[in-house]
C-alpha cells in the first residue's frame, strides 16, 4: 500500500534562481532555497520516492490533466520571464502508474481528468523550480498536475485532492504533496515595477495583511475559517491559479476535517509584488 507522508506549499519564484547568479539578486532568497531542502529532506526521512506536484503555472482551459510520462529531461526557457528563466537544464524519472491512478480516480468521481505520456509535453516551471532545489537534497519520481484551472470549480478540484490522496494510496508509493504556488499573487504593473523596488516589495499593503491572517490560520490548525473565506481571499488577493492547487492540497488532506497546523519553514517574504512562503502540513 502506499502512503502519502507529507504535504506543503511552495513558493516557486524566479528570483530563487537568480539568486545563486552574480547580480542584484545574488543570495536574496536563500532563505527560499533553504525551506525547500527542509522539505525535501523531511520527505526523505519519511521514505517519500514520489513527488506530485499541483503546478499554478500549467493552465487549462478544460478538464483537469495529469502529466504522467515516465522521464522528464530538456531545457527550459520560461515564455513569461525569459530574462530570469532560460536554458535550465532538468532530468527526472517520472511515476507513470501513479499518474495514471490520479486519473482514473479522479474519473470514478465523476471529474473529467487525462492522463498523458507525451514527451512533448514539457513541465512548467511551478514544477521545475521546486524540483531544482529539493533534487540537491533527495531524489524523487515526479508527477505534476496541472492547477492553474481557469474554468474549474473548488469542488471538483477538492475531488480531485480526494482522488490523489486514493491513488496513492491504492500505489505502492510513498509521496510528498506540493501545491506549487503563491499566497496573494498581484503583480505589480509594469509601470510602476521599479519605482517601488519591485522585486523586493509586495503591491498592497492590504494582500499583505490577509497573506499573514491566512499563515496564522493555517499554523493554528483552523482550516473551517480558512475554507470559508477561501474563495474571497483568491478573488480579493488574486490567489495564483485561484488557487486551485491549495484546494487540490486540503481535499488531499481532509478539507475541513483536516487537523494539522502547518509549519512555516521560510518566513513570509514578498516578491514582484506577491506574497510568497514555504508551508509544511504534516499528514493525519
Amino acid at each position: 500500500m502506499g502512503e502519502l507522508v507529507l504535504a506543503a506549499k511552495m513558493t516557486h519564484v524566479p528570483t530563487m534562481l537568480m539568486s545563486e547568479q552574480p547580480g542584484p539578486v545574488e543570495g536574496t532568497r536563500q532563505p527560499a532555497i533553504d525551506g525547500h531542502y527542509a522539505i525535501a529532506e523531511r520527505a526523505k526521512k519519511l521514505g517519500a520516492d514520489t513527488v506530485v506536484i499541483c503546478d499554478t503555472h500549467w493552465v487549462v482551459n478544460a478538464g483537469y490533466h495529469v502529466n504522467a510520462n515516465h522521464r522528464f529531461h530538456g531545457l527550459f526557457t520560461s515564455n513569461e520571464f525569459p530574462q530570469f528563466i532560460q536554458d535550465l537544464p532538468y532530468d527526472y524519472q517520472g511515476n507513470p502508474e501513479l499518474g495514471d491512478l490520479i486519473a482514473q480516480k479522479a474519473q470514478d468521481k465523476g471529474v473529467y481528468t487525462l492522463s498523458h505520456h507525451l514527451d512533448s509535453l514539457e513541465l512548467e516551471y511551478g514544477t521545475l523550480v521546486p524540483m531544482r532545489f529539493m533534487a540537491r537534497k533527495h531524489e524523487m519520481k515526479v508527477v505534476s498536475v496541472a492547477a492553474w484551472c481557469t474554468v474549474h470549480s473548488y469542488e471538483t478540484s477538492r475531488k480531485l485532492g480526494e482522488a490523489i490522496r486514493e491513488a496513492i494510496e491504492a500505489s505502492g508509493s510513498k509521496v510528498l504533496l506540493v501545491a506549487s504556488g503563491s499566497l496573494s499573487h498581484r503583480i505589480w504593473p509594469n509601470d510602476d515595477y521599479a519605482a517601488n523596488n519591485g522585486t523586493f516589495t509586495i503591491s498592497k499593503e492590504f494582500n499583505r495583511q490577509v497573506d499573514l491572517r491566512v499563515l496564522e490560520l493555517w499554523q493554528k490548525g483552523d482550516w473551517p475559517t480558512f475554507i470559508g473565506m477561501l474563495p474571497e481571499y483568491s478573488e480579493y488577493c488574486c490567489g495564483e491559479g485561484s488557487m486551485h492547487d491549495t484546494v487540490m492540497l486540503l481535499g488531499a488532506l481532509g478539507w475541513d476535517t483536516y487537523t494539522g497546523r502547518g509549519e512555516v519553514v521560510t518566513e513570509y517574504f514578498p516578491s514582484s509584488g506577491t506574497g510568497q512562503t514555504n508551508v509544511i502540513f504534516p499528514v493525519n
